[in-house]
Order: C-alpha cells, then structure tokens, then sequence
C-alpha cells in the first residue's frame, strides 16, 4: 500500500475526514498514481493503515462511487474504474438492475434495496387484453389527448374504488396524474414558495424531499415513533413556524413501514385544523395489509377537509404505466388542474381507457388478490428468516413489502459489505435529510423470491459477522 503511505487526515479539520480521505484519493486516481482497474485496499486495511474508524473508509469509497471513480466487483473488492465504464449505483430508491448498460438488463444479485415489483408479477396478458379492447373500441380517440383532470370514466371507477378504501370524494376532486412523483411535485407548486415551511416525517421518502428542496422550502424533520409521528413536537413545530404542509405516509411507512395508529391519525387531523396547515398523505401501499387494523387512509377520517390525498399504483401494478390518483379539497382542485396541464398537458389517454377497462372488468380485483398473496408468502419468509438473526430487531409491520431492521453496526458499513457478496441494501441513512449515521436497514421483498430472501439474509449474516468492527 505505498500509494497510501503519504495520506494524513486532519483532526483538527472542519471538513469531515471521510471528505478527507475521498478527495486525496481521488486525486490519486486522477493523476494516475492509482491505476485503472488497480485493486483497492480492503476497508480493513485500509481503516488500519490510516488508524480511522471504518465508517471513515465506507463512507469515502461510497462517494467515489457514487462519482464514478471505483467500482465493486462481488465477491473481488473494489477497483478503480476506466473512464469509459459505467458507474455502479451504491443504492437509488427504484433500482431494479445493478448494471444497466441497457433496458432489458438482468438482475446481477439479491436486491433488497427496491420497493419496486419485479416485472414477473406485472400483468401483462391481461393488460394486453383491455388494450386491445379499447382500441376496438375507440379507434383513434384513443390516442387523442386526455382531459387534464383525466379521462372521465377512469376518474369515476376510482371514485367507486375509494369508496370501497373509505375515502368518500366527488368525482369533481378526482385528479389523474402520472405517478405519485407528479403529485408531489403539483402540490408542492400550489402551496410551497421559496423560504415556506414544511414537515416531514423522520425518516422519510427521499423523492418528496428533493421536491421540496427544489422550491426552495424549509424543511423541519419530525421523527417517527412507534404508532406514527411524534405529535408533541409536532405541536412544538407548529407552534413556532407558520407550517405550509406536513407530508406524511401513515400507513406502512417508506422506509420504516410504521402505520400510524388510530389515534395518532385522528390527532393529526385535530393539528391540522387549529393551526390551518393542510397534510399531503402519500399511499402507495395500504392494500398490502396482513392484519394490521390500523392500516385505513388518513384521508378516510378527514373531518376538516385538510388532507390531500395521492394513490399511487407503482408499488402494486405497474410502474412504467405512471399512473396514479390526486384527491385536493374542493378549493384546490382547479388549481392542481392549471398546474397539471402546464406540466404535462394530460397523461396517456390509452393507459387511462385502458385502466378503466381493467378496473372495470373486475382484472383489478384479482390482481390485488393474487399480489396479496404473492407477498404474503414473501413477508412470512422475511419475517421468520430476520427472527432468527441474533444482532437484528424489527417491529413487525403486519403489512407492506419491507422491513425496517436494527443492528448494532452502521448501515453504511454493512451494506457496503453485502454489495461486495451480491446483495443490495437499502442503508438507513439515505431516508434522512442529512444523510446521519444509521444502525437501520429497509429491506424490501418486492424484487425477490422465496429462496432468494433466504440466501439473502444468509449472505447477510455472514457480512455482519465477518465485518462487525469495532467503534
């Protein structure tokens, strides 16, 4: 390791030293006294050589990474990466390939870092079959352009099925949109101006926040506890700022799949109306329910009008269908409408017959039966599998497609390790806005089959074990 004989860390330096120890390296690369394809020490090694904790390390190699200068071989080490290579992503919220030189990629490894189907559970043949019908049916007209609030009789078939959610709303307040992301990012552009104030939750959805960092809000974190947000500071917060919107997922939360209890969402709902502050409910996984009685839409008890409600499909049909729901108050909803046509005009009009006809059908109904099912097994083997780990605990979710696990090590750490034998995490400190250290780990079952959860947590136990440094 004579390359790195001459690297010093500054302790006394206000920069951190995995900064440090990432821009000397780096300069390494790039002057060429790191060659390419070099292999990299160990993180043991390495952590040994520059008497730093290994967090240090982790968190260097990660952000060389994460800029394209090295490169994990599974089950080799790190190397440094050519120029004309393609990086590899250390984790992205809906990555479902590990290489992507192209679209049609193969999974290289167990990937519990995405909350994203596998595309073996999409339902295609049928989805096919409601196409073709409506172009049977429509002709052209289905290639038209869309009303911006959306197709008419899509708006009032999921009308009927929020009814059945127990969201009772007029078809007047319906909005289709294309994915929750839209969504966000529309009510973010109604209600949000540079320096307004928002709530989130602690740990969070890290898609929303970039939407808010982008108008230039203020973001205030809140942290979860057991049964939903904590309420009394939460009161503490709107007690000091004039809050805009609270962004919340109450029910099997992203990413420590939390549902919030009934009376946490009810004590929400009272917030918002004495500090007349409105709440954005993100759903994406409420029909995902194992038994967990408290697992109803916060918009469902809306009393107060004070919940804007979005419904996303991406998490239980189809994703690249971009297909999801927006329920606002009455007083906003021609507003989002503007705001969505000056997006993106409308979305697919063929996708919205389409869906209708699916709905329609009665294809919905037995999809999510069949996916329930699906994930019901996955969730099983994920939770007897996790309970036997000596060094993990969790709180059982009774719902959803991930578990919020705990170990005694950092997650950055671990992960780093189980990417090197093939299995991909999801570190928990990628869910908070400044990237703290976090002994937390979501693991997601949405990409893996029965003996892959399996081999995965294996794999998982052998890291922890092989890899647990001290302090």
């Amino acid at each position: 390791m004579k390359f790195y004989d001459g690297i010093k860390l500054d302790d006394y330096s206000n920069e951190p030293k995995y900064v440090q120890l990432y821009e000397k390296l780096k300069n390494l690369i790039e002057d060429g006294a790191i060659k390419p394809n070099e292999k990299l020490p160990t993180i043991r090694e390495l952590s040994k050589k520059l008497g730093v904790n290994a967090s240090t390390v982790v968190n260097a190699y990660r952000l060389l990474e994460q800029k394209g200068y090295i490169y994990t071989k599974v089950g080799s080490g790190t190397y440094v990466l050519k120029k004309s290579e393609e990086k590899i992503e250390f984790f992205s919220e809906n990555i479902t390939v590990l290489h992507k030189k192209d679209e049609f990629s193969i999974n290289e490894g167990i990937n519990f870092s995405t909350l994203t189907p596998h595309s073996n559970l999409f339902p295609v043949d049928e989805f096919k079959l409601v196409i073709n019908k409506v172009l049977d049916r429509d002709g052209a007209h289905a290639f038209t352009y869309a009303d911006p609030q959306g197709y008419y009789f899509l708006r009032e078939s999921i009308t009927d099925y929020l009814k059945e959610c127990g969201i009772e709303t007029q078809i007047e307040n319906v909005s289709i949109i294309s994915g929750a992301q839209q969504g966000i990012d529309l009510v973010a552009k109604a209600l949000i101006n540079f320096n307004d104030t928002i709530v989130v939750e602690s740990p969070t959805y890290t898609g929303a926040v970039a939407v808010f960092k982008n108008r230039g809000a203020n973001i205030i974190e809140v942290p979860i506890l057991e049964d939903g947000i904590d309420i009394d500071e939460l009161e503490e917060v709107l007690k000091r700022h004039r809050v805009k919107l609270i962004y919340v997922m109450p029910n099997f939360q992203n990413p420590t799949s939390i549902t919030y209890s009934f009376e946490k969402k009810l004590a929400l709902l009272n917030l918002a109306q004495k500090y007349n502050v409105f709440i954005l409910e993100d759903d994406f996984l409420t029909e995902v329910n194992f038994g967990n009685k408290d697992a109803q839409p916060l918009k469902s008890l809306d009393f107060c009008d004070r919940v804007i409600f979005i419904k996303s499909f991406s998490k239980i049909f189809m994703p690249g269908l971009r297909i999801a729901v927006l329920v606002s108050p009455l007083n906003m909803s021609k507003n989002l409408i503007f705001l969505k046509q000056n997006s993106d005009i409308s979305t697919s009009s063929l996708i919205q017959r389409a869906f209708d006809l699916y709905i329609r059908e009665g294809f919905w109904t037995s999809h999510l039966k069949k996916l329930k099912d699906i994930y019901f097994e996955r969730y099983m083997i994920m939770k007897e599998n996790l309970s036997k780990l000596y060094f993990v605990d969790f709180k059982e979710p009774y719902g959803g497609i991930h578990f919020w696990i705990k170990t005694d090590i950092d997650s950055s750490i671990l992960a780093y390790f189980a990417k090197k034998n093939g299995v991909i995490l999801a570190p928990g400190n990628v869910f908070y806005l400044d990237s703290r250290s976090s002994n937390n780990i979501r693991l997601s079952f949405a990409q893996t089959k029965i003996d892959e959860i399996k081999e995965g947590i294996r794999i998982l136990k052998e890291c922890y074990e092989k890899n647990k440094l001290p302090g």
